[in-house]
């Protein structure tokens, strides 16, 4: 069978129970994997062979984008695209992405989970590919869904942060029709995010993946969230705790900032601890309390 193809019509289940995770904790069930792509990938390249998993659900290894589907009993009609952090060198499904399809699921809501290009897996294009799957699920979930939000953890924030801020943005070739509809969302929310990658803030594993050691300014800020956000932009729902020693808590000030100057709404919620990567919350903390704000804001 051809690598790129191997996860068509896959579902979830088995794939994490060969892995020895156990889904039921993480994520609800039954899911549908779908391929980005018809075919290749655009730029091809790429790593060999199937998906890695670690014992704690993260994800690398990603020959086939896709999207997994978690639908709720009685769907409410609104949809929610979710990508989970990990710097652009994993993705954290286990601890951000599951947990939060699983909420999402029991409010109503559809999830589609992305499994993202990581661009240092051999892809050709490089930085641009895991940009190039988040237009495409927008896109794919667009074709699917009448309402369209995203979730974004950390580097899955700052990558659901360039790609609503940029629907005008071609980073890929287009491959068949679907690529000719708009990779829009209707709101984001944006979780402890990597907004910006201009000093003094260029310590993160975003931008040394996505810009390297030593980048101009230019290309700094040209991989910064903050950098296209227009008054076309979809209204935004930020969450930090403000002592993140992973994303500077002022990213979300810096996010918050460019909403205002463009009068694009916002909402922004930081708490005083939980640290990063608490994902759905730290227990302890007043991190547990952003999810009921977010669903207001969602059902707004």
């Amino acid at each position: 069978m051809h690598r790129r193809h191997f996860l068509t019509g896959l579902l979830l289940s088995p794939l994490v129970a060969r892995s020895g995770i156990s889904l039921a904790a993480s994520a609800p069930n039954p899911a549908q994997v779908l391929p980005l792509w018809s075919k290749q990938p655009p730029g091809g390249g790429g790593p060999l062979g199937a998906m890695a998993f670690s014992a704690k659900g993260t994800q690398r290894n990603i020959a086939m984008p896709t999207l997994t589907v978690f639908k709720p009993a009685q769907p409410n009609g609104r949809a929610v695209l979710v990508a989970a952090g990990g710097g652009y060198t994993r993705i954290e499904m286990g601890k951000e992405a599951w947990p939060a399809a699983a909420w999402l699921v029991a409010q109503g809501y559809t999830a589609y989970v992305l499994s993202y290009r990581l661009p240092q897996e051999g892809w050709k294009d490089g930085a641009l590919v895991s940009l190039q799957d988040a237009q495409r699920a927008l896109r794919v979930v667009r074709h699917r869904e009448n309402n369209v939000s995203v979730l974004g953890f950390s580097a899955g924030g700052h990558l659901l942060g360039m790609a609503v801020n940029r629907p005008g943005f071609h980073a890929y070739q287009a491959s068949d029709e679907l690529d000719n509809l708009p990779a829009t969302a209707d709101r984001a929310a944006l979780i402890y995010p990597i907004i910006t990658l201009e000093p003094p803030y260029a310590h993160t594993s975003t931008h040394k993946v996505l810009v390297g050691k030593g980048a101009s300014l230019s290309a700094d800020t040209a991989w910064s969230v903050q950098s296209y956000v227009t008054p076309q932009s979809p209204p935004f729902f930020l969450v930090q705790a403000e002592d993140d020693p992973v994303s500077d808590p002022h990213n979300t000030l810096i996010m918050a900032a460019a909403c205002q100057q463009a009068h694009v709404p916002v909402e922004m919620y930081r708490y005083p601890s939980g640290g990063h990567g608490f994902g759905m919350g730290k227990p302890g903390t007043l991190t547990t309390e952003w999810p009921g704000h977010y669903l207001h804001w969602l059902n707004g």
